[in-house]
């Protein structure tokens, strides 16, 4: 029987400060991404008419060479997908036991009917970002709204 490999995230802003760390545990690695599994470790919040429970489960996915990441989620108590939630971030830190991003604000909400939502644009306006960093950011934005477009 195959043991199961913790793994912690942790979460930092675009000056690459902490904001939240986490367990996890890997379901799947592969040449340029890794996949794993967290829960929600908050108490339960409403969010843009989702609401997030203590206790959910993330299936986070990680692409080593792409300025983002993204959760599926899913309902602690009936196990239904309830969203899709998407981080442009820095290319992410993966190593031994752990995963490390810079999470660059701009989030995308996309919902199981495939309605899309920007997230977070003026936080992003008022990061100091060198021209190239918010270019490729904007790009990456651009690229999971595409994704999700044809994911669904």
């Amino acid at each position: 029987m195959a043991t199961e490999e913790k793994i912690t995230v942790i979460k930092r802003n675009a000056s690459g400060i902490e904001v939240w760390r986490y367990p996890g545990v890997v379901l799947e690695r592969g040449q340029d991404f890794i996949r794993i599994a967290a829960c929600f470790n908050r108490d339960d919040t409403p969010f843009h008419g989702v609401l997030l429970k203590r206790g959910d489960r993330f299936i986070e996915t990680y692409p080593a060479d792409r300025w983002y990441n993204y959760d599926e989620i899913y309902d602690r108590d009936d196990g239904q997908l309830k969203c899709w939630y998407c981080n442009v971030a820095r290319p992410p830190e993966i190593r031994d036991g752990l995963i490390a991003y810079d999470d660059l604000a701009l989030d995308l909400l996309v919902f199981p009917d495939g309605r899309q939502l920007v997230l977070d644009e003026e936080e992003f306006a008022q990061l100091k970002l060198s021209q190239p960093d918010a270019q490729q950011a904007r790009q990456s934005l651009q690229d999971l709204q595409a994704l999700f477009s044809h994911k669904l």
